[in-house]
């Protein structure tokens, strides 16, 4: 099992942040790994995601729940692919300055051990160069970064 948590404050506003994570469809655009995101199955808060995640010779698909709460929170749950569990939130707490508090959890575990031994020695450092790669595809949609949107 590997978790990773990290809590940030951005200076973007809540909303900003919720419609960047919420933008399953567009995570091969920025995300470091993500070959492909499909997006099906959508109802009133909440949808159905496909997404690809390629490194070297590794290429695995899954498929995730996303249950959105507009501005406040994004989960994913794990449905199916190679993990034995994945789990991801996201939550955005609005500041009095108009920056936001961000905190990102994940938990996953493969199914295979040789996956979670080659993925373990990586996983945080994967971790932080995802965060990172959202708050830089926040600055380049909503400006600079100095300047609360």
């Amino acid at each position: 099992m590997h978790q990773f948590s990290e809590k940030r404050i951005l200076p973007f506003s809540d909303r900003q942040l919720f419609d960047l994570v919420s933008d399953v469809a567009k995570y091969p655009e920025f995300l470091p790994w993500c070959m492909g995101a499909r997006i099906y199955n959508q109802k009133s808060g909440q949808f159905d995601a496909d997404v690809i995640i390629g490194f070297k010779m590794f290429r695995e698909r899954f498929t995730s729940r996303v249950s959105v709460e507009a501005n406040s929170r994004v989960d994913v749950d794990y449905i199916k692919g190679p993990m034995k569990r994945l789990y991801n939130h996201w939550r955005f707490v609005p500041q009095a300055d108009g920056t936001c508090l961000v905190d990102f959890e994940v938990d996953f575990e493969f199914k295979s051990r040789v996956l979670n031994q080659m993925i373990g020695a990586l996983f945080a450092e994967a971790c932080k160069r995802m965060m990172s790669a959202f708050e830089e595809r926040a600055q380049a949609l909503y400006g600079d970064a100095d300047q609360p949107s």
